[in-house]
């Protein structure tokens, strides 16, 4: 993704190595134990409140929540109550009153300084995301730095948003476009990116004038829970209601709550199709053909498909090989998959870590074993690894045909399909038949190629990327799919207009009053 900034935080120490038991006196949650005190350093003890709007609080059921490379537990929140829930909409509501009436470029300043924060907090903040959600330290830490480019990028579209003045037909008259902010946005994330999706919505909502509700998910609330410490204190700084940036943490009863509430003028949400139908978890394709220089196209894969475990939305699932090289790109994938280090997220020589939780791994053993049975080949891994925590073998599938339905299913796990196609019109329609729609990469050196898989009869995905991974979006540009992926945008380009209203506003600054297209009425 982006380069990393040097951070002011300290290096921290690390979690303990599996098979180590503490003395009896010793809390049972992570956070008491000596080894992990730098999780007070982000204001976290055994039992958070999981509610803010303002002040701290929350009336509802108390999750623990789990690191994944050893399910031993971390720490507790408490979540809300669809009392709390009524409160804080209230209050955001009330927040934005506020907040809309500061100049754009003053949010941008407000948004400046939580970038800053964040960035004094990057190491400490990104070992966290590690700890509970799983991925390797410096995925960890190169999320919590998504979020403070945004917040850089955010900074200088605040003295950049607004309308053209267009020509009007009328003279002594001026036609303007007026943008004003939406009110609330409600941003609803999954656990895969804790930080990042919230920063790329929050930051851009924030300096076009709107309040933000934010619903993480509950397998990761002590991230929540700790970047909203980190919001809420630039925000008492500024003496700007803490409302502005409310936190609400629940389960699906609060997200219910949120999707058909008609205060929440704008809900960004990122999760399964079976939860939302609004932004899937994608299904990505990858197309190599047989000019591809396969220097990329080795760890351009092996990146897609195994990073964090395969639990990006952006992951590689599908990867069509054309006929004449497709088995010297399997023989090259097994190779250099045989090669990846496995071991615990937040050692530096870890490059593939456990997966979330344990129902990912019974998803992952599920799909296997589906593929198996549609008449698939596990040429490699297809097993749970013999060790604590939540850890499967990346895997891939050669042998499926196109239209499998295990191929059409997101299983949100390290399994590549490996696919075989001939002719180039085949393999771009099989890249469209699918419901999801977010990212998709081509392989070849054919100029007429590229072209064709980027117009109108190419890819249908949001991302149509060529000879670079289906994963590792920039933030200058929309981030955002199609179909069943949602159709919506967020950080960059011109994503802010979805923040924002557009007014055409006419204003006679004459003393006549002629009517549009010439018509007169007397």
């Amino acid at each position: 993704m982006l380069g990393w900034r040097r951070a002011a935080a300290s290096v921290l120490l690390l979690p303990r190595r599996a098979g180590w038991r503490p003395a009896a006196a010793m809390s049972s949650l992570l956070v008491g134990q000596p080894q992990y005190a730098w999780l007070r350093e982000l204001g976290l003890q055994e039992d958070n409140p999981g509610v803010y709007n303002g002040r701290w609080g929350g009336g509802g059921q108390v999750v623990t929540t789990y690191c994944p490379a050893n399910n031993e537990p971390i720490a507790r929140v408490r979540q809300a109550s669809l009392e709390d829930y009524e409160e804080t909409v209230k209050k955001a509501k009330e927040a934005w009153q506020v907040w809309a009436d500061i100049p754009a470029p003053k949010r941008g300043e407000v948004v400046r300084q939580i970038g800053d924060a964040l960035r004094q907090k990057i190491k400490v903040l990104g070992s966290l995301v590690s700890l509970e959600m799983g991925k390797i330290y410096v995925e960890g830490v190169g999320e919590v730095q998504e979020y403070v480019d945004v917040c850089d990028y955010a900074v200088g579209l605040s003295r950049m948003i607004g309308g053209p003045v267009l020509p009007s037909e009328r003279s002594g008259h001026a036609l303007i476009e007026q943008w004003n902010p939406v009110g609330l946005v409600g941003i609803i994330t999954a656990f895969n990116f804790p930080v990042a999706v919230y920063g790329w919505n929050s930051a851009i909502a924030m300096i076009c004038g709107n309040a933000c509700l934010w619903k993480g998910a509950p397998t990761t609330s002590l991230t929540s829970v700790a970047v909203t410490k980190i919001v809420a204190k630039v925000l008492e700084d500024n003496k700007i209601p803490g409302a502005v940036c409310s936190l609400i943490c629940g389960g699906a009863d609060i997200g219910t709550a949120m999707a058909r509430d008609e205060r929440m003028d704008l809900l960004s949400f990122t999760g399964s199709t079976e939860v939302g139908k609004q932004v899937a978890l994608m299904v990505q394709e990858r197309f190599v053909f047989e000019d591809a220089d396969l220097n990329l196209v080795i760890p351009s894969t092996l990146f897609a498909a195994v990073g964090t475990a395969g639990q990006r939305c952006t992951t590689a699932r599908r990867l069509f090989l054309h006929e004449n090289i497709h088995d010297e790109v399997v023989e090259k994938l097994v190779k250099a998959y045989a090669q990846v280090r496995i071991g615990d997220p937040w050692d530096s020589d870890t490059l593939y870590g456990p997966l979330h939780t344990k129902a990912a791994v019974k998803m992952f053993l599920d799909a296997v074993e589906q593929a198996k049975q549609q008449g698939g080949s596990v040429v490699y891994g297809g097993k749970v690894i013999n060790r604590p925590g939540n850890y499967v073998e990346p895997t891939i599938v050669t042998g499926l045909a196109h239209n499998a339905p295990i191929v059409h299913t997101e299983t949100f796990a390290p399994i590549l399909y490996v696919l075989k196609f001939k002719e180039e019109e085949e393999v771009f329609a099989w890249n469209n038949e699918v419901k999801q729609g977010l990212s998709s990469s081509i392989f070849t050196r054919d100029l007429g190629r590229i072209f064709r898989w980027l117009g109108p009869k190419g890819s249908d995905c949001g991302i149509v990327n060529v000879n670079i991974p289906t994963s590792g979006a920039e933030i200058g540009g929309a981030f955002g799919g199609e179909k069943h992926t949602g159709g919506g945008r967020e950080s960059g380009s011109d994503s802010w207009k979805l923040y924002m209203k557009r007014s055409t506003c006419t204003i006679n600054y004459s003393k006549d009053l002629p009517l549009a297209q010439g018509i007169k009425f007397q």
